[in-house]
C-alpha cells in the first residue's frame, strides 16, 4: 500500500466522490464518514508520501508502469508532498466544521454537498502532485467545476457570486490550455520534465512568449491575481462559510504553486518565464495596495477577509517574481503561512455569524465575551496577516523584503512596509470593536444574559471550535518551525542556479 501512496492521494476522493450519492442515500451519516475517511486516507498518504520524499529524494510515479512521455507521471517532492498534506489536511479540518453548518440541510443537499466538496479537494491534489501540463488542466477543471457548485449554496447571492466565477474561470481554463496546446505543438510532449528538456532547443520565440502570456494569464485569474481577481469578493463573501474557509485557504495557493512550478521548472531555461514574471511583479506591488485599502474600506468582515487575501495573493506573486533565493522562501512560506491563517480567520468569521448572525465589524462590541475562544485565535491569526513575530507572517514577509533589498527593487520594499502598516489598521479595527467598544444599554443586558448561559456552555459546537483552535496553533506553529521548514522543505524546491 505505501508504494502507491501517490496515487492514493488522489484515487481514494475521487473515489468516494462518485459512490458519495449512493451513500447518502442509505444514510446522511455513512456519507458523511465516508467523506472524512476519504480525506483521512489522502492526508496519510500525503504524509507518507512526503516522508519518503524527505529520506530518498523525489518520488516519480509512473501509472500503470508507463514512463514519461507515454504515460501518466505524479512527481512528490519536498514540496509538492508538503502542500498535498496541507491541502488534505485542512479539507478534512474544514469538512468536520462544516458538519453543523449542514445539519439543518435537507439529507439530499448534504449529499450533494460532501460530493463536490470530496471533487474540489481531489482536483487541488491532483494540481499538486501531477507532473503533466494536461493533467494539471483536468484536475484544474475538476476543482473549479466543483468551487462553482459549491459557492452556489450559499443563496441567491451566492448564485449569481458562483455563475460570475464561472465565466471568468472558464475564461481562464480556456487561456491556460490554449498555452499548453503551444507548447504541445512546439515539442511534442506534455510531461514537465520533458519540457523543460525540449523548449531550450526550440526556435520559436513568438509561439513562446505566448504560450507564457497564455498560462501566466490563465493561472493567474485562478489566484486572483491583480488585476484579474474580480471573482474574488463576491464568490468569497456570498459562499456558504465552510466553502470559503476551503477555497480561501488553498484553492487559490494551489494555482500561485502551479506558476511557480511552470515557470521556474519548465520554463526556466527559455527566457520567457522572466518577461512573465517582470509583468507580474508590478501588478502584485499594485495589487498589495489596493487589496489593502480596499480592505480597510469594508465594514463586512467577510468581504474585508477577501480583499485582504487579494493582497496576500500579490505577496506570493510578488516573491515569485523577484526570482532570487530570498524571494521564493518568502513566495512558498506565506503559501503556507495564508493557506492555515486566512483558513482560520474565514472559519472565524462564518462561526460568528453562525452564532450571533452578525457580520457587521462595527457591531462586534464586546463580541470577546460572547466568543472568547474563537476572538482569541482571531487576534493570533490577525497578527500573522500584519507581520509581527513569531508568527509565520513575520518570517515569509521578511525573506520577501530581504529578496527586495538583494534585487535592488527598493520599490516593493516601500510597498511591503506599506501594506503591513495598512493591514495592521484593519485587523486593529476589528479587534478594536471586539475587545474595546462598549455595547448600546439594550445589548448590554441582553449580553450578561447570554454570558450566564455561556457560562453554563461552550461558545460554538466542538466540531466547529477545533478546526479553529487548530488551525491557529498552526499558525504559531509555522511562525516558531519556519526556518526548519525552509531548511528541510523549501530549499529542495529552489530549481538549480538560482541566485
Amino acid at each position: 500500500m505505501t508504494a502507491n501512496y501517490p496515487a492514493l492521494i488522489v484515487i481514494i476522493p475521487l473515489a468516494v466522490a462518485v459512490i458519495t450519492p449512493v451513500l447518502g442515500r442509505i444514510s446522511i451519516v455513512l456519507a458523511q464518514l465516508s467523506a472524512a475517511a476519504a480525506l483521512l486516507v489522502a492526508f496519510i498518504s500525503s504524509l507518507g508520501a512526503l516522508q519518503h520524499a524527505l529520506a530518498e529524494g523525489s518520488w516519480h510515479y509512473y501509472f500503470g508502469g508507463w514512463a514519461p512521455p507515454w504515460g501518466i507521471e505524479y512527481v512528490i517532492d519536498p514540496l509538492s508532498g508538503g502542500l498535498a498534506t496541507l491541502v488534505s489536511f485542512i479539507g478534512l479540518l474544514v469538512l468536520i466544521y462544516a458538519v453543523p453548518h449542514l445539519a439543518t440541510k435537507p439529507a439530499r443537499e448534504n449529499t450533494y454537498f460532501y460530493t463536490l466538496y470530496l471533487l474540489c479537494v481531489a482536483g487541488l491534489l491532483g494540481m499538486v502532485v501531477t507532473g503533466d501540463v494536461f493533467n494539471l488542466y483536468v484536475f484544474l477543471e475538476i476543482s473549479s467545476l466543483a468551487a462553482y457548485a459549491l459557492i452556489a449554496f450559499g443563496g441567491s447571492r451566492a448564485t449569481v457570486a458562483g455563475y460570475r466565477y464561472l465565466l471568468i474561470g472558464t475564461a481562464a481554463a480556456c487561456l491556460y490550455l490554449l498555452g499548453i496546446g503551444y507548447l504541445y505543438a512546439l515539442t511534442g510532449s506534455l510531461n514537465m520534465a520533458d519540457l523543460a528538456e525540449l523548449l531550450p532547443a526550440v526556435d520559436a520565440p513568438t509561439a513562446l512568449v505566448i504560450a507564457t502570456v497564455l498560462i501566466v494569464i490563465g493561472l493567474g485569474i485562478k489566484m486572483a491575481l491583480f488585476p484579474l481577481h474580480g471573482w474574488l469578493p463576491d464568490a468569497y463573501s456570498s459562499a456558504p462559510a465552510p466553502v470559503t474557509g476551503f477555497i480561501a485557504a488553498v484553492m487559490a495557493k494551489v494555482s500561485a504553486y502551479a506558476i511557480y512550478r511552470i515557470c521556474f521548472f519548465v520554463l526556466k531555461d527559455t527566457g520567457t518565464a522572466i518577461i512573465a514574471l517582470n509583468m507580474v511583479g508590478w501588478m502584485a506591488a499594485a495589487g498589495i495596495i489596493f487589496g489593502s485599502i480596499m480592505a480597510i474600506a469594508q465594514n463586512d468582515l467577510w468581504r474585508m477577509l477577501a480583499y485582504s487575501s487579494v493582497a496576500q495573493m500579490c505577496y506570493i506573486a510578488l516573491g515569485v517574481a523577484l526570482g532570487n533565493t530570498y524571494g521564493i522562501y518568502g513566495a512558498l512560506l506565506h503559501i503556507l503561512n495564508h493557506a492555515v491563517t486566512k483558513g482560520c480567520l474565514f472559519l472565524i468569521a462564518g462561526s460568528i455569524a453562525w452564532k450571533t448572525g452578525i457580520r457587521d465589524i462595527t457591531q462586534f462590541a464586546k463580541m470577546c465575551r460572547k466568543m472568547p475562544w474563537t476572538m482569541a485565535v482571531f487576534v493570533v491569526a490577525a497578527l500573522s496577516m500584519i507581520g509581527l513575530p513569531p508568527t509565520a507572517g513575520f518570517f515569509s514577509k521578511m525573506y520577501l523584503v530581504m529578496g527586495s533589498v538583494e534585487a535592488g527593487a527598493w520599490g516593493y520594499v516601500a510597498v511591503l512596509v506599506a501594506s503591513s502598516l495598512l493591514t495592521a489598521i484593519y485587523f486593529f479595527r476589528v479587534i478594536e470593536y471586539a475587545y474595546l467598544h462598549q455595547p448600546a444599554q439594550g445589548e448590554a443586558v441582553k449580553l450578561e444574559q447570554e454570558n450566564s448561559v455561556m457560562a453554563r456552555r461552550w461558545e460554538l459546537p466542538a466540531s466547529m471550535l477545533m478546526p479553529i483552535i487548530l488551525l491557529g496553533i498552526g499558525v504559531l506553529t509555522l511562525g516558531v518551525l519556519s526556518e526548519k521548514i525552509i531548511a528541510d522543505v523549501i530549499q529542495f524546491a529552489l530549481p538549480w542556479g538560482m541566485p
